[in-house]
């Protein structure tokens, strides 16, 4: 499958380990020299409208990234303990 750049940034990014939505790919970084991505990075979501900044971008390196799929990344990616995102799928514990 060949994929362009900028259709990186249409696919949500999922941890792998517990199924995390991460965000959408908001830049990539490219090694200049040997022409190869190197990492994508998922920019930071805002804080309280955007009036606190943002968090910090979670940048994930080539090697962790496992499938790349028509409409979803899948990543192998281990957040600090601080970061919560949104569950893509219910896990545990949940109820309903």
């Amino acid at each position: 499958m060949n994929c362009r750049i900028q259709d990186f940034k249409y696919k949500d990014v999922v941890c792998t380990a517990d199924g995390i939505r991460l965000g959408y790919v908001g830049d990539v970084e490219i090694d200049t020299q040997t022409a190869r991505l190197t990492a994508v990075v998922i920019c930071g979501r805002l804080r309280w409208l955007g009036l606190l900044g943002r968090e910090e971008d979670i940048v994930i390196p080539w090697d962790d990234i496992q499938v790349i799929g028509e409409d979803t990344i899948l990543v192998n990616y281990n957040p600090p303990g601080q970061l919560r995102r949104k569950r893509l799928f219910w896990g545990e514990g949940s109820r309903g």
